[in-house]
């Protein structure tokens, strides 16, 4: 199974990284048309919300199209929630393989639901995390 980090959905969208944005879009329709599957992790989501309300709070995109963003991605793959014992895992992957508060939480996300490739820009692509693969899209 696969999941697609925060900056992927970002960059779909964004208009002032036209390489980029074209990277991840394309990335996005392959995803949805594999037929191994793809999930929308719930920090994922909420990252991106925050991130697409910032930017309609600064001119930069309209609410209404931060509102419509957020629809399609929901409407694209399925949500996958966390779990308690999602945080407990997050601890050890902070000592383990010193990664960030929130990277290590979306890694044990990403474990949890049995993910086995993250698409993210944020780590070092190739990195294995116990069976999950990072792999940059935008390299």
């Amino acid at each position: 199974m696969n999941a697609v980090d925060t900056n992927v959905l970002l960059y779909s969208v964004d208009s002032h990284e036209p390489a980029k944005r074209a990277l991840a879009m394309q990335l996005l329709r392959r995803l949805r048309d594999a037929e191994e599957p793809t999930v929308l992790l719930w920090q994922v989501l909420c990252e991106t919300t925050c991130q697409l309300r910032r930017w309609s709070a600064k001119g930069r995109i309209s609410q209404a199209d931060a509102d419509a963003y957020i629809a399609v991605f929901r409407d694209i793959f399925p949500l996958e929630t966390p779990h308690a014992s999602v945080f407990d895992q997050s601890v050890d992957y902070f000592q383990r393989f010193s990664l960030s508060h929130w990277d290590s939480l979306l890694i044990a996300a990403c474990t949890h639901a049995e993910i086995s490739k993250l698409y993210s820009e944020d780590m070092d692509s190739g990195t294995d995390f116990d069976g999950l693969r990072v792999e940059n899209p935008f390299q």
